[in-house]
């Protein structure tokens, strides 16, 4: 049986401009390609749960405008459960840079995101921090396992049993019961209660873009664990999920299948 999932957290629209560079602060640059992409950091994750073989189901939120079926195709193409409201409020909005090297500046607009809330989850639970505290905090109360993307980086306002953060976002965080630090090139590390005890390196890609690769890492590390590997493979095969997203242009169609793993992790 797959492992069930359920993903509170953002449905966005990315809107998405590739640049030679990033710009310079006060520096316009003129030339830049626009692609619009589903994306939030919640539905990344469950969209890459998905395709890496759990049964998914989306818990969030959109507007009442354009742009919610625009934000909301990705997951259907998944095939993901969607448990979500329409809101009086703008569908959330990702305005991303990405420059040719790889390397992207986000800035995020919550919009219906914020309205996330009054929903019923059990089981197994993932969340990001692109929606309120009180979200965060509701599904603590309600599954039985839970864990959260510390990002974007803030305080933590529940006890997770899996906290997964970038190095930056767990000097936030602090210590945890059971946190994945994701150290970029240089792969990623599981510490319980601040103890180093299991780490592993990425497969060498060349860097496309880095927009899901985060997600990408968490939405496989959730799964591997729920599959019941054990933590140095559920790392690595994490890692490798998440370099595959990065050479690859775009959030949502950057996220690997389990076979993509499979594949990378044998060469």
């Amino acid at each position: 049986m797959p492992p069930e999932l359920s993903v509170v957290g953002s449905i966005n629209l990315d809107l998405v401009a590739k640049v030679d560079r990033l710009p310079r602060p006060g520096e316009t640059l003129s030339g830049a390609r626009l692609e619009r992409i589903p994306g939030g950091k919640g539905a990344n994750q469950a969209v890459g749960a998905a395709r890496l073989g759990a049964d998914v189901r989306m818990v969030g939120c959109v507007g009442l405008d354009p742009l919610a079926d625009e934000a909301l195709a990705g997951l259907r193409e998944a095939q993901v459960q969607l448990d979500v409201r329409q809101v009086d409020a703008p569908t959330g909005v990702a305005i991303i840079l990405v420059a040719g090297d790889g390397e992207n500046v986000i800035v995020v607009v919550p919009g219906a995101n914020a309205e996330v809330g009054g929903f019923s989850v059990q089981g197994n639970v993932l969340c990001q921090l692109e929606i309120p505290d009180a979200a965060v905090e509701e599904a603590r109360a309600q599954a039985e396992w839970l864990c959260v993307n510390a990002a974007p980086a803030r305080p933590l306002v529940v006890d997770a049993d899996l906290v997964v953060a970038n190095r930056y976002e767990a000097e936030v965080v602090g210590e945890q019961r059971l946190l994945a630090v994701t150290l970029g090139e240089e792969g990623a590390v599981l510490l319980e209660d601040g103890k180093e005890v299991a780490r592993a390196r990425p497969p060498k890609v060349e860097a496309v873009d880095g927009t899901a690769a985060g997600d990408a890492f968490t939405a496989c590390l959730v799964v591997s664990m729920l599959e019941g590997r054990d933590r140095e493979e559920s790392l690595r095969r994490a890692c490798a999920a998440g370099a595959i997203a990065a050479s690859r242009f775009g959030a949502q169609p950057s996220l690997p299948t389990a076979d993509e793993v499979d594949a990378i992790l044998q060469t």
